[in-house]
């Protein structure tokens, strides 16, 4: 079973590298055979090559994290409430997001799934 410690500090690593604009950063919380479906009902990233791409893709948009709420963790899943500021379709914008992260034994992000959809999407 992964470390709720450790998984809780993912999520946070996850956020830090949004802020500091690392695709880098954020695809080494990532095993190297895991998946991304962002949003879900999009087509999967599959593993950490592919998973940096879409990472450095997003924080081309200037995206930036702010959690709302605490971490939850339960078995191997950390589920966590966001918002998303960012450059999107010529207007700034803020995406209200859950994402779903699930560990494997070595506290490493083995899928995530981001659930937001247009009514989640405020212009401004």
């Amino acid at each position: 079973m992964p470390d709720a410690q450790k998984m809780e500090a993912a999520v946070h690593a996850y956020v830090a590298a949004f802020d500091a604009g690392s695709p880098d950063q954020a695809a080494a919380l990532f095993a190297t055979d895991a998946t991304v479906e962002d949003p879900v009902g999009s087509p999967q990233h599959k593993g950490r090559e592919a998973i940096r791409a879409f990472y450095a893709a997003s924080m081309q948009t200037g995206a930036k994290l702010k959690l709302e709420g605490p971490v939850r963790i339960a078995a191997d899943h950390a589920a966590f409430a966001f918002s998303v500021n960012l450059h999107w379709e010529g207007k700034q914008q803020r995406v209200d997001v859950i994402d779903i992260f699930r560990f494997n034994e070595a506290n490493e992000v083995i899928e995530m799934r981001a659930f937001f959809g247009p009514t989640n999407m405020h212009g401004f």
